[in-house]
């Protein structure tokens, strides 16, 4: 009898756990994909973005960029190389030597263009550069759009710890709160941000000098968005300036 007892016992346990099992699977697949474990994404939007900055960084004079002109861009490129070696698919794996790589990668190419930045105004500023408006505005734009790259990779590294711990689930709290993580039925049950949704966010806050439909929430997102918008403002509010007194 007793023995009868414990075994109806542990039938119930075991009927009792793969219930809560079942439970706990359903749960996982209702949660959002950007809540969830999920595959890392494609290195190709990432790599194509690092490319396109090198590319805008070589075609800006010699009198814009740190001496010896070659040294940035080489180095740019080797830690890319690098780490598309490390993931050259789907980013899926990390270390500390590949997240140290890729944030100095990305400090890099910030370094670079703020020297560029700094270089275009100082010389409008002192007359010793800017005499023709076309020119000027090419540069200027170069630079513009070599900052809007440089801070979406910023926001792309930082939110959430990074790619593949947004990959992986690892932390529940966004940085930025996209407007697919509040509603609804407005976007794919798979979806989630990618590089792409950062490159978005780091157009519009440049063009508007402020967030539009992403916010930032943790303090650092909203300090870096402000230096984005105000490196962006005072790049074009000096250009366009010149341009115009220029033309004129």
């Amino acid at each position: 009898m007793l023995g009868t007892v414990h075994a109806e016992l542990r039938r119930i346990e075991q009927m009792l756990g793969s219930e809560v099992a079942d439970a706990r699977a359903m749960e996982e697949r209702l949660r959002p994909a950007w809540r969830r474990a999920t595959d890392g994404e494609h290195r190709i939007p990432v790599a194509a973005a690092v490319a396109a900055a090198i590319a805008l960084q070589l075609l800006l004079p010699d009198r814009l960029v740190i001496h010896p002109s070659w040294l940035l861009p080489t180095l740019e490129g080797l830690l890319m190389i690098g780490l598309i070696a490390a993931n050259p698919k789907r980013m899926n794996r990390t270390s500390v030597t590949l997240r140290s790589a890729s944030v100095t990668l990305i400090a890099l190419i910030s370094l670079a263009n703020a020297w560029s930045s700094a270089e275009l105004i100082s010389g409008i500023v002192n007359g010793t550069s800017g005499d023709n408006a076309s020119v000027l505005l090419a540069r200027g734009a170069s630079i513009y759009l070599t900052n809007i790259i440089v801070f979406a990779l910023w926001y792309w590294e930082w939110d959430r710890g990074g790619p593949v711990a947004r990959a992986q689930g690892a932390r529940p709290h966004p940085d930025f709160l996209f407007p697919q993580m509040v509603q609804s039925g407005i976007a794919p049950a798979e979806w989630r941000p990618n590089f792409i949704d950062y490159l978005y966010v780091s157009f519009t806050n440049a063009s508007a000098f402020s967030p539009t439909d992403t916010m930032p929430l943790s303090r650092w997102a909203k300090m870096l968005m402000l230096v984005q918008a105000s490196v962006a403002l005072l790049t074009v509010a000096f250009i366009l300036a010149r341009a115009v007194n220029i033309l004129k």
